[in-house]
């Protein structure tokens, strides 16, 4: 009681005053200049001083303390005290489902069929059976260009006198219509119809005869005897010559670059063979093992086709894929409209949101909408919300956020989250600080801020239009 009456007085002492001064601030003669002069604006100011100093403090500002009584706890923020907050159950809101994409999920779900084809067995046209199960021995036929390595002499007369050294000769015979080839100084050995190894014997034998040292070794250089053709619905249809490694029909499809169309389900593959016809499908292929394995030989003709309901189905795949098209295109346009409606609707605020409020010492306090789906932190609120703490007014020692309870009825304390950026490597932990829906982001002022403050309203009173009280930084 007492501190109130003394406080009473010293307003009404300074509201005297006020009155009085204002009374003689109107003299005649100029006498209004010398009462503001200089040294009488310092005595007016001191007194001003002295005065509020015995009343109390004429702004009250806000400030949070940690008060038993007031059910508030301050927390400082430390990495172990943001880690425990951010422990706090919390999930964001999730996007309105117009706006969420579901492209996996219509392809999933919507993925188009085919339509069902069966196979079918074609008549007069017998079925694929295992023709040779053992790869059979290349035979050298004409054509085929094979390469003699030998010791020789220029000629056989240089054999016989033996005036010249041996040396290593290599060339090439090419397998003529009778089925011999022509060694020079040797003559013609037939070896058409032979494997290699009967045509090396042959010409082993001829050597001899010829009284040639039979030091040699014989190359297939070039197979041109044996040959398959394969056409159709292949990428690169030809003809592929048969060497010394047996080629197998699925072997040859690959070399061939493999067929034209993606659907194997409606491939059938021919081959004909001595006047006979065999066929088998597409998927039927590749499902062949090494016993099974269809083993091509010289004069096959292998012609790749597509079943006759290929271009029905063809067409019948084509439309259901308009439809489709068509369809997507028109909940592309329902899912646009409805995201333009869910825009206006949140712009007017009718879809509820999550928000956290930003008060005291910022450039613009304000409300701050948490994001969808994902976690909001301190830094974020307070810089692009709030634009951050006031360089004149604001406490960079005195930073907030203060959670209550979720549930109203649940009287837990009130915890007011402390951060103290005067050491600007703490605004870190700003960073890592995650809100929660209804929080209050609070910066306290600067100790001379109050005074400024108090300043800036009693000076009007006075009618002292030439005192200017600079701002405080």
């Amino acid at each position: 009681m007492k501190a109130e009456y003394i406080q009473k007085n010293c307003w009404a002492a300074l509201g005297a005053f006020v009155v009085d001064f204002n009374r003689h601030k109107y003299v005649d003669n100029g006498s209004t200049q010398n009462l503001v002069g200089r040294s009488m604006k310092r005595a007016i100011l001191v007194f001003i001083a002295l005065t509020l100093t015995g009343c109390g403090i004429a702004y009250q500002p806000t400030s949070v303390r940690d008060d038993a009584s007031a059910n508030i706890r301050v927390v400082h923020l430390t990495p172990e005290t943001v880690l425990e907050a951010n422990s706090s159950p919390y999930t964001p809101q999730s996007w309105p489902t117009a706006f969420v994409s579901t492209d996996n999920l219509e392809e999933k779900n919507h993925k188009l069929q085919d339509p069902f084809f069966a196979s079918q067995r074609l008549d007069g046209v017998m079925e694929w059976r295992m023709l040779e199960r053992e790869p059979l021995t290349y035979m050298i036929g004409v054509g085929d260009v094979l390469t003699l390595n030998m010791q020789l002499k220029e000629s056989l007369g240089d054999v016989l006198n033996g005036l010249m050294e041996s040396q290593t000769s290599q060339r090439g015979f090419r397998v003529q219509d009778d089925g011999a080839i022509s060694i020079p100084d040797i003559g013609r050995v037939v070896i058409g119809g032979s494997t290699l190894q009967e045509a090396e014997s042959a010409v082993y034998q001829r050597l001899l005869e010829a009284g040639v040292s039979p030091s040699f070794s014989i190359e297939i250089n070039e197979f041109n005897s044996q040959k398959i053709s394969i056409s159709g619905n292949v990428k690169s249809p030809g003809i592929l010559p048969l060497t010394l490694q047996p080629l197998y029909l699925d072997e040859a499809i690959y070399e061939s670059g493999g067929f034209t169309i993606s659907d194997e389900s409606f491939i059938i593959v021919r081959l004909y063979r001595n006047e006979s016809i065999y066929q088998i499908f597409g998927p039927e292929i590749y499902k062949q093992n090494d016993t099974n394995r269809i083993l091509l030989k010289d004069g096959d003709t292998i012609v790749v086709d597509v079943a006759d309901e290929y271009d029905r189905i063809l067409g019948l795949r084509q439309e259901a894929r308009a439809n489709r098209l068509e369809e997507l295109e028109i909940q592309t346009r329902i899912k646009a409209n409805n995201a333009r409606t869910i825009l206006s609707k949140m712009e007017y605020g009718s879809i509820a949101r999550e928000y956290v409020y930003v008060i005291g010492e910022v450039l613009q306090q304000s409300r701050y909408t948490l994001p969808f789906e994902h976690k909001a932190v301190l830094a974020d609120a307070l810089l692009e919300s709030g634009g951050g703490v006031s360089s004149l007014t604001g406490n960079p020692k005195q930073i907030y956020v203060l959670r209550g309870a979720a549930d109203l009825k649940n009287f837990a304390p009130i915890t007011a989250l402390h951060l103290d950026t005067t050491n600007a490597a703490n605004f870190l932990l700003a960073t890592r600080l995650e809100l929660r829906p209804k929080d209050v982001v609070f910066v306290g002022t600067q100790p001379i801020t109050n005074w400024n403050r108090m300043i800036k309203q009693i000076i009007p009173s006075l009618g002292l239009p030439n005192i200017n009280i600079p701002a405080t930084k």
